[in-house]
């Protein structure tokens, strides 16, 4: 199964994790694009990019297309949904829009952890929910 990883770049070594623990149980992974572009290997090099003016104005809005456009060619999306400023399961908005489009291409939706439950949140939890994402609890061996 073509699988595309659907995260903040802030992760990068969870990101790397799932792409390898997707790999060695036979799938296909893809990551995004500005984590290969510009060798994101850790938190501080994620902030470092999102401090350049030309990757805000000019290369995140061409990575947001590819990356819709990877999730169009493929099976399923994986949400690496974990803790990010104290709040678990965090899902930011760039990464509920690759889900909201995913569910439109009629693609499977994987949460890496449960649905966040955090009153920051709350807003759209409802539509989480309704795109009835399998949620992994961790576990990749449930991805099928």
């Amino acid at each position: 199964m073509k699988i595309v990883i659907c995260a903040s770049v802030n992760f990068p070594e969870r990101i790397r994790e799932i792409e390898r623990g997707l790999i060695d149980k036979g799938h296909e992974a893809v990551v995004p694009y500005s984590i290969i572009k510009h060798n994101i290997q850790s938190y501080e090099d994620a902030q470092k990019l999102k401090e350049m003016h030309d990757y805000q104005i000019a290369e995140k809005p061409e990575f947001t297309r590819r990356h819709f456009n990877e999730i169009k060619n493929a099976d399923a999306i994986l949400v690496v949904n974990v803790e990010k400023n104290g709040i678990s399961n965090y899902i930011g908005g760039a990464t509920f829009a690759e889900m909201m489009f995913a569910f439109y291409l009629n693609k499977k939706i994987f949460l890496l952890n449960p649905i966040p439950t955090h009153e920051k949140l709350a807003f759209f939890r409802d539509e989480i929910e309704a795109v009835q994402p399998v949620v992994l609890n961790g576990n990749l061996d449930l991805v099928k």
